[in-house]
């Protein structure tokens, strides 16, 4: 039996924005991610809890209601904290309020350390691609 790589996936902060998370559920682990589902109105600290109790390769952050930049700053250094310095961050999703150009917003996201940063309607498939390239699987 092959080893599946590992990923938390959740909605941040105050979002209860549910059923683009259940689509990426069921995309992860058609690709043969093992998944982990902490929903909507997910804390920082949910998520490191859930990685570093299943050993988690990646956390996966969702946003819809344009907060996800003030809900995902200091992500990172909770991670290093924690001894998740090398566990992959990903965010997507509606996840700053207002129209603003994408690749400021990226650059904004992976300077709070995100390793890959994806917009509104990204196909699930784009970011599974990504996953793959990044946890060599």
């Amino acid at each position: 039996m092959e080893n599946k790589k590992k990923l938390v996936i959740g909605v941040i902060g105050a979002d209860v924005h549910a059923v683009g998370i259940q689509i990426l559920d069921h995309a992860f682990s058609d690709a043969g991610f093992d998944v982990t589902n902490l929903g909507v109105m997910v804390s920082q600290e949910e998520y490191i809890a859930a990685a570093t109790e299943i050993d988690a390769d990646g956390i996966m952050v969702s946003s819809l209601y344009g907060h996800g930049e003030l809900d995902c700053r200091g992500l990172r250094e909770k991670c290093n904290e924690a001894g998740l310095e090398d566990i992959l961050l990903y965010v997507g999703g509606n996840i700053v309020v207002g129209k603003q150009p994408f690749n400021e917003v990226e650059a904004r996201f992976k300077k709070m350390g995100f390793n890959r940063v994806f917009g509104p309607g990204t196909p699930p498939e784009e970011t599974i691609q990504c996953l793959k390239e990044d946890l060599g699987c």
